[in-house]
């Protein structure tokens, strides 16, 4: 197995590289540790360290990943799945800015699997409609102006659909929005068949938020400082740790894309990343992994399946997995002092 480390600028082992690290976050007193683009393992292993050490966790979609479940804990939705969307649905509403490519890759811009001779009908929609669209589903009067009749149109569309699926992103959307599209499925169903379809925020958030609550009983933005998790998306968004000052070192994961951390204020910080990735500032340690489901196998969140998966690599490259190293750092730092 190959590796790729450093500390500083200088090239050393795996095992420096290690012990560096684990140095550096044993002599934290507030460490956070963010990005966390890796796969299902490797989620697991950042919560076990952050709670060894007292610190925090983030995902760099955490914001993103969220505002989803925000809504779905705090309103309820009625969701399906892409396979369900691609077999059955006849009418596909895109809500923001979803991209072309994001329908084609769920198969969503093509007739229903099973039913190809039904035509499949796409309608886009601005966020800032989906209140009057409601109105009119519910007939409730609305103010008259230059969108009412085509919104009236999508509402008559929206009713008579066989099986709808209303798609978005949550980083196009804020709360409110996402909520009011919720409501607007949920009136739909009380006399037709609708659901809601969010696409996953990339990175395996999904994926990640799901093992954090494996081994926490709470998503991302999980701070273990008083010896129990602790949920709040405020208090631990990493980039405000960081950028008040609050975080004085950060464990930087992104093994599946090439990201380097986005605060601006400088940190000691620790980087487990793909090889490749550009940094402003080099990072005191940095450790090279491999890539999920293509330098080694991996459990992901698969968003055309819409569930978790097993990801056989592509490459099988003899590369150092982050779930792997986050344990060596676990063990090698110790449990935090009280």
């Amino acid at each position: 197995m190959t590796n790729d480390a450093t500390i500083g600028t200088r090239a050393v082992s795996l095992d420096e590289a290690i012990e560096a690290a684990a140095s550096i976050l044993r002599a934290s007193r507030n460490p956070i540790i963010a990005g966390l683009g890796t796969d299902c393992a490797g989620a697991q292993e950042a919560v076990a360290l952050a709670r060894a050490l007292g610190g925090s966790i983030d995902h760099y979609r955490g914001e993103a990943a969220l505002r989803d479940l925000g809504v779905m804990r705090r309103a309820g939705w009625i969701v399906t799945t892409p396979l369900q969307a691609c077999a059955r649905a006849d009418l596909i509403v895109v809500v923001g800015a979803v991209l072309a490519e994001s329908l084609a890759n769920l198969r969503l811009d093509r007739p229903p699997s099973l039913a190809p001779d039904r035509p499949r009908r796409v309608i886009h929609l601005d966020a800032r409609e989906l209140g009057i669209l409601r109105a009119l589903i519910g007939k409730r009067p609305v103010r008259d102006d230059a969108r009412t009749e085509t919104l009236a149109a999508h509402a008559e569309a929206l009713s008579g659909a066989r099986f709808g699926v209303a798609v978005w992103r949550a980083a196009d959307l804020d709360e409110l929005a996402i909520e009011m599209l919720c409501g607007l499925i949920d009136d739909l169903n009380k006399t037709t068949r609708f659901a809601g379809l969010p696409l996953d925020p990339g990175g395996n958030a999904t994926g990640v938020m799901q093992a954090a609550a494996w081994r926490s009983g709470f998503p991302v933005r999980t701070g273990f400082g008083r010896g129990y998790p602790e949920h709040d998306p405020w208090r631990f968004d990493a980039v405000r740790m960081v950028e008040s000052g609050e975080a004085d070192a950060a464990l930087w994961v992104s093994a599946i894309e090439k990201m380097a951390p986005p605060w601006t204020r400088a940190v000691t910080t620790i980087a487990l990343t793909a090889a490749g990735t550009a940094f402003a500032t080099p990072p005191e340690v940095a450790i090279t992994v491999g890539r999920p489901g293509i330098d080694h196998d991996a459990v992901l969140f698969v968003p055309s399946l819409g569930t978790l998966g097993f990801v056989a690599a592509d490459t099988a490259a003899p590369t150092v997995r982050a779930a792997d190293v986050l344990a060596r750092i676990a063990s090698a730092a110790g449990p935090k002092p009280c």
